[in-house]
């Protein structure tokens, strides 16, 4: 789904990005045509941005917050450390086995941790450090899940939350906003008036937002 950019602007950046692996193809297409919503899939250009994000930054520890199934975790775990680790948290129980199949066929059901129940009473119970963050749940959660990771994140540790234009709905007046957009908007508010961190919005897709801990 992606109302935020020119259909004509996407295609163009699909493109000219590095092609999926036959694995990423494979799951996207499956989930489409299996799986309720399969817009929260992250895609192609923004699964090669998650995974180059990772290559950059090297983290030891990855967490993040929303799996669906496994598409991200599969595409951030590309930049992980030799014994590196990554937790991913989500809620859908239905979703456990597909995931962790996903995980076995990139190889990665010895880094990937799946934890399946709620994000807010998970995250308390995971020591971390965590070098890198990517938060894309329900986006009610994000101001919440927020201050449950930021003082896991160590100096120079980076938070990346999705959807922070919801569709376009963050630009209208606030009455004209869905709950959901509201929450967005508040996050987004409230990310930039942390002194603990500075950030860069980009309008990838339906918007990510690149925080970084200072």
């Amino acid at each position: 789904m992606y109302e935020s950019i020119d259909p004509l602007a996407q295609a163009y950046a699909d493109k000219f990005t590095s092609v999926q692996s036959a694995l990423l193809r494979e799951i996207e297409r499956s989930t489409h045509l299996n799986v309720p919503q399969p817009h929260m899939l992250s895609g192609h250009v923004q699964g090669v941005f998650l995974s180059m994000i990772s290559r950059m930054i090297r983290p030891r520890t990855i967490l993040e917050i929303g799996t669906f199934t496994g598409y991200s975790a599969i595409c951030l775990a590309a930049g992980l450390q030799p014994e590196g680790r990554l937790h991913t948290i989500d809620s859908n129980e239905e979703l456990e086995e597909l995931c962790r199949k996903h995980f076995a066929a990139a190889g990665l059901e010895h880094t990937i941790e799946l934890h399946i129940g709620d994000a807010g009473s998970i995250i308390p119970r995971l020591p971390g450090p965590f070098d890198l963050v990517f938060i894309d749940a329900d986006k009610t959660g994000y101001s919440r899940y927020f201050d449950l990771v930021i003082d896991k994140v160590p100096s120079g540790g980076y938070i990346l939350a999705d959807n922070v234009l919801f569709h376009g709905e963050v630009l209208k007046e606030e009455t004209q906003q869905s709950i959901n957009a509201r929450a967005v908007s508040a996050f987004n508010r409230k990310v930039a008036e942390d002194d603990r961190v500075e950030q860069l919005l980009l309008t990838m897709r339906d918007g990510l937002l690149l925080i970084r801990k200072k």
